[in-house]
């Protein structure tokens, strides 16, 4: 009797197992990135989320006098959920204050149920005087010495002048230097202990007389003038270069 020997190697249950289980996990991984890409936004869906977002902010954002607003939505993640939305885009924001530098706007499509907050950066630029030499406290302001620059008025801490006619006459009260953006607190248009025209405004009726400003003052505050005649004390409100309109 001839007696053959095998050489096939022999394979384990446990392997066969550890083998199956392997296919088992690729297939799934397989299946959830297949998943993760049927929902994942497109380009086209994001830029057209991205615009609707931009185009609400410039609608609704004031724009500033003889300046311009840009408005940069975020970047989206490509893995949020997005569809090609049936119907126009519904945009809205609880907030709408120029003055902020990010606004964040809501986009919904109400038909296929999804959402995004989109986070909007807003530049606003606009015309601000600034001087163009230096100048020492008590100077008064001419023509010459200053310029319109347009900036982004974000970066801008306080208010300042948009027209050079505003600012003309008035009295530094510190010392400025060259390209400096003249801001309200920086000048006064009436200064203290200066001599000034009041106007007294009733029934439109005007009746001037002279008096002495006991504060500084710009454009639009109030402030309390003494009568040189009757050295009464009355308050005013700054209108102009070196007066002060009383309205009975």
């Amino acid at each position: 009797m001839v007696y053959f020997k095998s050489y096939l190697p022999t394979i384990s249950t446990t392997k066969i197992r550890l083998h199956h289980d392997k296919i088992l996990k690729l297939i799934g991984v397989s299946l959830l990135f297949f998943s993760f890409s049927s929902i994942s936004a497109t380009q086209q869906q994001i830029q057209t989320i991205q615009t609707a977002a931009e185009e609400y902010i410039l609608q609704q954002v004031e724009q500033p006098i003889g300046g311009s607003i840009e408005a940069k939505a975020a970047n989206i993640d490509s893995r949020v959920f997005t569809t090609n939305c049936p119907s126009p885009l519904e945009v809205s924001s609880k907030s709408t204050n120029s003055n902020a530098s990010n606004i964040t706007v809501l986009v919904e499509c109400h038909q296929d149920n999804w959402r995004l907050y989109i986070p909007v950066r807003l530049t606003r630029t606009g015309p601000q005087v600034a001087l163009v030499s230096p100048l020492n406290r008590g100077q008064m302001i001419t023509a010459q010495d200053v310029t319109v620059s347009m900036v982004d008025l974000q970066r801008l801490r306080r208010q300042g002048f948009s027209t050079i006619n505003a600012v003309i006459g008035a009295k530094v009260k510190k010392n400025l230097r060259a390209g400096e953006i003249i801001e309200q607190r920086d000048i006064c248009v009436v200064c203290r202990n200066d001599i000034v025209t009041i106007k007294a405004v009733k029934s439109g009726m005007t009746i001037t007389t002279k008096g002495v400003a006991l504060s500084d003052g710009s454009h639009g505050d109030q402030i309390k003038v003494k009568n040189s005649k009757s050295n009464r004390i009355i308050d005013g409100k700054v209108t102009d270069i070196s007066e002060v309109t009383v309205i009975f």
